[in-house]
């Protein structure tokens, strides 16, 4: 049996019960996190960081938490966009004028920021070596055509979306998205969080355990099978010193519950952390404009997206009302706000496992720590 440590308030008592039913169930190493107000409620670690079960989970390990990065890109975006330096209503050309070719002069920053671009993955597929070169990444999605129009549906820009929102930071800050990030939110709040991850960390990364999720690659010209399509599978690389030195700001930031839970809490907390304003209030409402409500084209579920985050839908239920900013990685890691309670539940992990069993060890602390919260409001 794993064993569990950090802290859990008493009233938070089921989410450490959800957290150890994870590893009776054969989790392999993980981190979930409460924070409630300013109020760390909950930081719990355990199991291992390596497949091979040798090595503890430690209370500073990190992990790949895939597409959970994104949220922390979203933040960079609006971070500039609250600073008066660019405007999400702005077309991207406006910020980097190769954008506008072939018919993508009317794409805004909010439609990369929401999955609405067009830009979805790649027509030509490319090779893990022009995956890790990202000048030539940007100049093939800034050749092509949208796939549809921009604007109209979401159709989920799994990988895309990371170069994409790294060239518009660069465009308008000079810096790459992953410097920004460090200098402007993880050094100031000491956030333990990384887009491309330094070689000195790097005996604190977990080893990810990938042979569970499915390798195959849909057949057919959908849309998610242009996207499985347009690049080699991200899971061979995880593991490689390469991949985690890379700035891919969609799917590569490696941290743990504890720093994703400091860094997107700012999102419940009127945009302050421990004193340091990343937003303001006027954009984190920016956040709830919808952007997107239907079928997602490439994930073919029923999605909701506002400015950077999903919103609570019928095909991912997230939180317990529409005031709920989320997303999730690859594999099962999923951070949620609670912006109407002022509350972050953030779960992290190595073991990938597939859809809903994947995410069923997120959802399980997650849901937990709504009912606390919900008794604890009930009592008051």
């Amino acid at each position: 049996m794993s064993e569990i440590h950090g802290h859990c308030d008493p009233g938070f008592a089921s989410v450490e019960e959800n957290f150890r039913t994870n590893f009776d169930e054969g989790d392999l190493g993980a981190s979930c996190v409460v924070i409630h107000g300013d109020e760390t409620v909950v930081d719990l670690w355990g199991g291992h960081r390596d497949v091979a079960q040798t090595e503890p989970w430690e209370s500073d390990t990190i992990v790949n938490v895939w597409s959970t990065t994104k949220m922390m890109a979203a933040l960079c975006v609006l971070m500039l966009h609250d600073r008066g330096e660019l405007s999400v209503d702005e077309p991207v050309a406006t910020y980097w004028p190769e954008f506008a070719a072939a018919g993508k002069h009317g794409v805004l920053v909010r439609h990369v920021l929401s999955h609405t671009a067009g830009v979805a993955g790649y027509d030509e597929p490319i090779t893990e070596e022009q995956m890790y070169d990202t000048e030539f990444c940007l100049a093939r999605l800034a050749g092509q055509a949208p796939w549809w129009e921009p604007g109209t549906a979401s159709g989920y820009h799994a990988s895309t979306q990371g170069p994409l929102l790294g060239e518009i930071v660069r465009r308008v800050d000079g810096r790459t998205l992953g410097r920004f990030f460090r200098e402007e939110i993880a050094e100031p709040l000491g956030a333990d969080f990384h887009i491309g991850t330094p070689d000195a960390v790097f005996d604190r990364v977990a080893e990810v355990r990938t042979d569970e999720i499915a390798a195959s690659v849909a057949g057919g010209n959908s849309f998610g099978a242009r996207v499985d399509r347009g690049e080699p599978s991200h899971a061979e690389m995880v593991n490689t010193d390469r991949w985690r030195r890379f700035e891919q700001p969609a799917s590569n930031g490696h941290g743990n519950a504890r720093s994703v839970a400091k860094v997107v809490s700012c999102l419940a907390r009127g945009g302050v952390v421990d004193g340091h304003r990343l937003l303001t209030p006027a954009t984190i409402e920016r956040c709830f404009e919808v952007q997107a409500d239907g079928t997602d084209l490439v994930l073919e579920l029923a999605t909701k997206f506002g400015i950077g985050f999903g919103l609570p839908s019928e095909g991912m239920p997230m939180g317990v009302n529409d005031r709920t900013l989320f997303w999730a990685g690859w594999g099962g890691s999923m951070a949620v706000v609670d912006v109407e309670n002022q509350m972050t539940v953030v779960y992290a992990m190595n073991r990938m496992l597939d859809g809903t069993v994947g995410g069923m060890r997120s959802a399980r602390v997650i849901f937990a720590a709504h009912g606390a919260a919900a008794a604890m409001r009930s009592a008051s």
